[in-house]
């Protein structure tokens, strides 16, 4: 599935950054081992309802840190949700990570564990009840729970697939 991304652009919004897991690496060589730093970061507008995700590789953590946070500039996107949650249940698949969002009522809350709820945050979503099923890797956690948020839909996008008015959906 193909989907064309409009690129959005990042100097417009007020985006807020959350470093959600940093991993030291060593590489063997011929002299020794080479110390290097991996840095997965999620960025969002909570307003604008925007969220990216990004790797940074780096031998400092502070720069790979930029690094990533460069790297989620260029994949921003943006997820269709309500005010206060969002409009369905949904499932995001990623690798053999499976995350799992519910709809909550107001005053709930996210409901989410270290990776899911950086997004959730990140995107703006106020209420919302997740369950991370399969592997807990922190990189593709955050992929399905990127994937979906994509395939949210919007009660318009709903209704011009179906052929009826919005107010019978």
């Amino acid at each position: 599935m193909t989907t064309s991304v409009k690129r959005i652009d990042p100097a417009a919004l007020n985006l807020k950054e959350q470093v959600v897991a940093i991993n030291r690496v060593t590489k063997v060589v011929k002299g020794g081992k080479n110390l290097s730093f991996s840095a997965l970061v999620v960025i969002g507008d909570p307003s604008a309802k925007v969220v990216g995700y990004g790797v940074g590789k780096a031998k400092e953590v502070p720069s790979a840190i930029r690094k990533g946070i460069e790297a989620a500039k260029k994949g921003l996107r943006h997820v269709n949700v309500l005010e206060t949650t969002i409009a369905h249940q949904v499932l995001g698949v990623f690798a053999s990570s499976q995350v799992l969002l519910k709809p909550a009522p107001a005053g709930t809350g996210v409901i989410a564990g270290g990776a899911v709820r950086a997004v959730l945050t990140a995107c703006g979503v106020p209420n919302v009840l997740t369950k991370s099923i399969g592997r807990r890797n922190p990189h593709n956690v955050v992929k399905a729970t990127i994937v979906a948020l994509e395939s949210l839909r919007d009660r318009n996008a709903v209704a011009e697939l179906r052929g009826i008015a919005v107010d019978k959906l």
